[in-house]
């Protein structure tokens, strides 16, 4: 692990840093909630809650704020591994694909466990020049752990252009 996303590891679990980065990045994210549970090199947590932000007219969590969710576990993990990175590295979500199996009512928690193939395709982008992609997969489970909806997010990474 570079030095870079142990830097970046540390600012995610520390609740008031990363607070403050979704305040000034992220508002809706902010507002809505959204935690870090847990991040590492293989996997991330992310927890939406059920409450007057994130709630829709049918007494469950807003479609949106579940997506924003499942979007940052996949997020949180390439951020880690192109923050600070030389040269630096732009990603980008292309496409998305979701599958709801339950209505929301409390907080979920969605858990992207694909850390190791998104550090590959970011390598690869580096190594080759050119962009590459990754379908990232998280799932979202109540606190029952019945599944409440699966994304499959699709990101390109390549190196940014360092012509201006």
């Amino acid at each position: 692990m570079s030095s870079h996303t142990n830097e970046f590891f540390q600012i995610a679990r520390h609740p008031v840093k990363f607070r403050m980065f979704l305040f000034a990045n992220i508002p809706s994210a902010f507002f809505s909630g959204l935690t870090i549970k847990q991040i590492d090199e293989e996997e991330c947590m992310v927890s939406v809650p059920y409450r007057w932000f994130s709630k829709n007219p049918f007494r469950s969590t807003y479609f949106a704020c579940l997506s924003m969710a499942a979007e940052m576990s996949t997020g949180a993990l390439c951020m880690a591994f192109i923050y600070k990175n030389q040269p630096p590295v732009s990603m980008l979500v292309i496409n998305l694909k979701t599958d709801f199996f339950k209505k929301a009512t409390g907080s979920t928690i969605f858990t992207c466990k694909d850390g190791k193939q998104i550090k590959e395709a970011i390598q690869n982008a580096i190594t080759t020049g050119n962009a590459h992609t990754i379908v990232a997969k998280s799932v979202g489970h109540n606190q029952a752990g019945e599944i409440i909806a699966e994304f499959q997010i699709t990101w390109s990474f390549k190196i940014k252009n360092s012509a201006k």
